[in-house]
C-alpha cells in the first residue's frame, strides 16, 4: 500500500507545491488546511499508514506550533515548514522532537524537502553506527538519527564497534568520535579503511572545535567528512544525508557502468572482472555456458526491434531467476553467458538443459501475438582452463549446436 504523508498547511499554494513533491517521491499526500481538519483525517486512518507529516508552524487554529505537537504525539515523524525566521520561533521548533524544519526562503527549500521525503523512506533499511565512549553524546546522536527512521546502533569502544559492523552489513555510515579509546578514533578510522572502501562505508569523524589539527588528521586517515562538536541539529542531519546521498550516487554510477542497459544483467566487462577477481584460485570444478538465441534477426525483421527487446528481457529475466547464485552476463546482441563454479559437469548440464527447455516453453506475449523463441548453447567443463579458454571452447560448441539444427545443448567435459 502506498504510504501517506500528512500535509498540514493553510496556504493553498504551499499545500499544492508540497503535495506535488510528495507525489514525486512516490507517496500519497493527504492535505489539511487546519489542525482541526488534520485531526479528523488522522482519526480515519491508522498511524502506521503515515511515513511522516509536513506541518506549517503557524495555523489559524494552531498559531504556536500546536499542530507539530499533535503529529509528534501521534508518533508521526514531523517536518516543519515556516516563513518565520526569528530566533524565538526557531528555538520553539527545535525544542520539539522533529525530523527537521525548513524556512520558506527560496525554491531550494522545496528541493531539500523532496530529498528529505525520499530519505525517510530509504532510511528504514539503512544502518548507522555511533561510536563514542561518552553515553550522553551517543544518546543525543542516536535520538536525532532515529527521528530519520535509521536503524541505529551504538558502541562505546573500538572492539564493540568492530563487532557491530561485522554483525550488521547494512550499516552504511559510522559516526566516530576522536576521543574513542583514549583519543584513538582517528587511528580506528585508518584501520577500518583497510577493510571498507569509502564507497562501502561512509565515516564521519566527530572532533572538538578547539582541536585544530584533528579535522585534517581524520580526513587523511580516510574519513569521508568531519563534524565539529558541539554541532547544530540541522548541520548534523544535513551532513548525514549528504554522505549517504554520495554513497548512493556512486552505487548508481557503478550499477550503470556494470549493467547492460536493456536487460539489467551484468555486462561483459563486469562479468570478466567478477570471475577473475572472485575466483583467482580456480574452483574445484568449473563450467561455462555460452547462449545464443536462434533466428533472432528474423524476430527483429518480422516484428520490429521492440519485439526483439521484449525477447531479450524475457530471456534475461529467466537467467537472472534460474542462475541467481552464479555470475551471468549479456555479452551483446542475442548472446548471454553463464559461469558455474564449484558445480560438477553433470549438475551443470542438467541446469543448462532445463534452462533451454524453459526458454522453448515460454511464449513471449508481444502486443497481440505470442513469439516462440529457442536457444542454442555451448557448455564446456574443465577444471584447469582460464576464462578466455573456456569461452573459446564454449564458442566452438555453440557453433556445433547451431550447425546441428539449433535449439540444443552441445557439451564437453575434460
Amino acid at each position: 500500500m502506498q504510504r501517506k504523508v500528512l500535509v498540514i498547511e493553510d496556504s493553498s499554494k504551499s499545500l499544492q507545491v508540497v503535495s506535488k513533491l510528495v507525489a514525486k517521491a512516490g507517496l500519497q499526500a493527504e492535505g489539511a488546511s487546519s489542525l482541526t481538519e488534520a485531526k479528523a483525517r488522522f482519526s480515519a486512518s491508522m498511524p502506521e499508514d503515515y511515513l511522516c507529516a509536513v506541518v506549517a508552524y503557524s495555523l489559524p487554529d494552531a498559531p504556536r506550533g500546536e499542530a507539530i505537537d499533535f503529529t509528534i504525539d501521534a508518533f508521526i515523524p514531523t517536518i516543519v515548514v515556516t516563513d518565520q525566521t526569528d530566533p524565538e520561533v526557531r528555538e520553539s521548533i527545535l525544542s520539539r522532537d522533529i525530523v527537521d524544519y525548513l524556512v520558506k526562503e527560496n525554491h531550494q527549500v522545496y528541493d531539500f524537502l523532496s530529498r528529505l521525503l525520499a530519505r525517510l523512506d530509504k532510511n528504514k533499511s539503512l544502518g548507522v553506527l555511533v561510536a563514542d565512549y561518552k553515553r550522553s553524546r551517543r544518546r543525543d546522536m542516536v535520538a536525532l538519527l532515529r527521528r530519520h527512521n535509521f536503524l541505529v546502533y551504538e558502541a562505546k569502544d573500538q572492539d564493540a564497534a568492530q563487532q557491530v559492523l561485522a554483525e550488521h552489513p547494512h550499516i552504511r555510515l559510522l559516526l566516530v568520535d576522536e576521543s574513542l579509546d583514549d583519543k584513538k578514533g582517528i587511528h580506528f578510522t585508518a584501520e577500518l579503511r583497510r577493510a571498507y572502501a569509502k564507497e562501502e562505508l561512509a565515516i564521519v569523524g566527530i572532533t572538538a572545535k578547539q582541536s585544530g589539527t584533528s579535522t585534517a588528521s581524520f580526513l587523511k586517515s580516510g574519513a569521508n567528512d568531519v563534524l565539529q562538536s558541539p554541532f547544530y541539529h540541522e548541520e548534523f542531519l544535513v551532513r548525514v544525508m549528504q554522505n549517504l546521498e554520495l554513497l548512493e550516487s556512486v552505487e548508481t554510477i557503478r550499477r550503470v557502468a556494470n549493467s547492460d542497459y536493456l536487460t539489467g544483467l551484468p555486462n561483459r566487462r563486469h562479468f570478466f572482472h567478477t570471475v577473475t577477481t572472485r575466483y583467482r584460485q580456480l574452483p574445484r570444478s568449473q563450467s561455462l555456458a555460452l547462449i545464443d538465441l536462434d533466428h533472432f534477426k528474423k524476430v527483429n525483421d518480422t516484428w520490429g526491434h521492440d519485439a526483439g527487446d521484449a525477447v531479450l528481457k524475457t530471456v534475461a529475466d529467466l537467467i537472472g531467476t534460474l542462475f541467481a547464485d552464479v555470475p551471468v552476463a549479456r555479452f551483446g546482441g542475442e548472446e548471454f553467458c553463464i559461469y558455474l563454479p564449484d558445480i560438477p559437469h553433470g549438475q551443470a548440464k542438467r541446469r543448462i538443459m532445463a534452462f533451454r527447455e524453459q526458454i522453448e516453453d515460454t511464449p513471449i506475449l508481444f502486443k497481440d501475438s505470442l513469439l516462440e523463441v529457442t536457444a542454442s548453447i555451448g557448455l564446456v567443463s574443465n577444471d584447469s582452463m582460464t576464462l578466455d579458454n573456456l569461452l573459446s571452447e564454449a564458442d566452438k560448441l555453440l557453433y556445433q549446436a547451431k550447425s546441428q539444427g539449433r535449439n540444443q545443448v552441445c557439451d564437453r567435459a575434460d
